[in-house]
C-alpha cells in the first residue's frame, strides 16, 4: 500500500492502514442490530444502566445495598469495594451486573468476529476506562469464559498498560523506526470527549527495540468538558500543554524527537481531517476548514533543530498499538475499548515472530 506512505518524510499518512508494525484491517466499525448500535450495549453507560435496572426493585422495598446514589454517581472504586465488602447483598448485586454486562460484551464480540475484517482473530485486548477497575477486569474475564464455553477460539484479556498510558504509548507505533535511533522520547496526545491528555513517552529503545519497555515520563491532563471551550480555544490550550512539555524535556536533557503522535476519536482521513465520530469534541472538528495536525505544525514548526512531523490516528487504534510488542505470538488480533462508546480496531502483524514461523514451517514440512 504505497499510497499510505509519504515518501518525502518516511511518515505514514494520517489514519493509515499500513503502519510500521501492523496492517490496520479495520477501525471504528459501527455495527447495528434491531436495537441500534452494538457499541451501546457494551459501554460504560450500558453497565451503569444494567446496575440501575437491577437496583430498581430493591429501591421500591428500601433494600438497595448500594444506598441512595444513582448508579452513575457511584465511583468505580466504590463498586470494587462492594465486591469484597462484608455486605453480601451489595457484592451479589455488583456480581449480577457484571454477569449481565459480560453476556452483552460476549454478544457484541461474537458479532465482530463474524465480520470479514475480524475473521480469524486470535486475541482481543480490552481497554478503555472501564477496564481500569476490578469490576471491569472480572467482566472481561467472565466474557472470555463465555466465549470459550461456546468453542470460540479467541483469547480476551485486559490491556496491559493503564488505559491513560496506553493511549500515549501507542503513538510510538505510528512513528518510523529512524525516530528511535537518534531520540529517546516523543510527544503524544490523547484526545477524548471529556479530557485531553498530553505526555512525553520515553522509548527505552536501547533496552528494548520492540518498545516493550516504553513508559510515560510525564503527562498533563485537561478536563475540557468542564471549561466548554471553543474549538480554537481547545487547540490553543493543547499547544500550550505541548510547549510546556517541550520545555520540561529540554530542562531534563531528554532527546525529544521532532514528532507528535495523536490519538483522536473518529474516522481520520489521510489529510488529517476528521470524517465523522468527533461529535463529543469541543466545537466542530469535522469541518473541512479544520485540520488539527496542520494547526499544530503551524504553532510548533520545529522541535529542537528539526521540522515537526505530526501523525494522527483513531484513538482505539492507538490504544491497541500499545500492545504490539506483546502480540508477536499471534498474527491477527484486535482491541475493544470500553468507554463512552465501544472503540474497536483489528490488526494483522507485519513483523512475524521467528519462533512461530519456524514452528509453522516445520509443521508444514512434517
Amino acid at each position: 500500500m504505497a499510497e499510505d506512505i509519504v515518501t518525502s518524510t518516511g511518515i505514514a499518512r494520517h489514519g493509515a492502514t499500513r503502519l510500521p508494525s501492523v496492517e490496520v484491517d479495520s477501525f471504528n466499525v459501527e455495527l447495528k442490530d434491531d436495537e441500534g448500535f452494538l457499541g451501546d450495549r457494551a459501554s460504560k453507560g450500558a453497565f451503569r444502566k444494567i446496575l440501575d435496572d437491577l437496583r430498581k426493585p430493591l429501591k421500591k422495598n428500601g433494600d438497595d445495598p448500594l444506598g441512595k446514589k444513582s448508579s452513575g454517581e457511584i465511583a468505580k472504586s466504590e463498586l470494587d469495594k462492594a465486591l469484597i465488602g462484608a455486605d453480601v447483598g451489595a457484592a451479589a448485586l455488583v456480581h449480577s451486573a457484571i454477569e449481565e454486562f459480560a453476556q452483552e460484551l460476549a454478544y457484541v464480540t461474537r458479532r465482530f468476529l463474524k465480520t470479514k475484517a475480524w475473521d480469524d482473530t486470535e486475541r482481543i485486548v480490552v481497554g478503555g476506562g472501564f477496564r481500569q477497575s476490578r469490576v471491569g477486569e472480572l467482566a472481561i474475564a467472565r466474557t472470555d469464559i463465555i466465549l470459550k464455553a461456546e468453542d470460540i477460539e479467541v483469547d480476551l484479556l485486559p490491556i496491559r498498560f493503564h488505559p491513560d498510558d496506553a493511549g500515549l504509548i501507542g503513538t510510538l507505533h505510528l512513528a518510523p523506526s529512524w525516530i528511535f535511533e537518534g531520540h529517546d522520547s516523543i510527544l503524544a496526545v490523547d484526545i477524548g470527549g471529556t479530557n485531553i491528555r498530553c505526555g512525553i513517552v520515553e522509548t527505552s529503545w536501547k533496552k528494548a527495540p520492540d518498545l516493550s519497555k516504553a513508559d510515560v515520563w510525564r503527562s498533563d491532563l485537561w478536563r475540557h468538558a468542564d471549561d466548554e471551550p471553543t474549538r480554537e480555544g481547545a487547540v490553543k490550550r493543547l499547544v500550550k500543554m505541548l510547549k510546556d512539555l517541550i520545555a520540561a524535556a529540554e530542562t531534563e536533557g531528554l532527546k525529544l524527537a521532532p514528532f507528535i503522535g495523536i490519538a483522536c476519536p473518529g474516522v481520520i482521513d489521510e489529510d488529517g481531517s476528521i470524517e465523522k465520530g468527533a461529535q463529543n469534541l469541543p466545537g466542530n472538528w469535522e469541518s473541512s476548514k479544520f485540520n488539527l495536525p496542520a494547526s499544530l505544525v503551524e504553532a510548533i514548526p520545529q522541535i529542537g533543530a528539526h521540522d515537526t512531523a505530526v501523525l494522527m490516528h483513531n484513538d482505539g487504534v492507538v490504544q491497541g498499538l500499545s500492545e504490539v510488542p506483546f502480540m508477536q505470538d499471534v498474527e491477527r488480533w484486535g482491541v475493544l475499548t470500553i468507554g463512552t462508546g465501544l472503540g474497536n480496531a483489528r490488526f494483522t502483524n507485519r513483523r512475524k515472530d521467528n519462533g512461530k514461523d519456524e514452528k509453522k514451517a516445520k509443521k508444514s514440512r512434517d
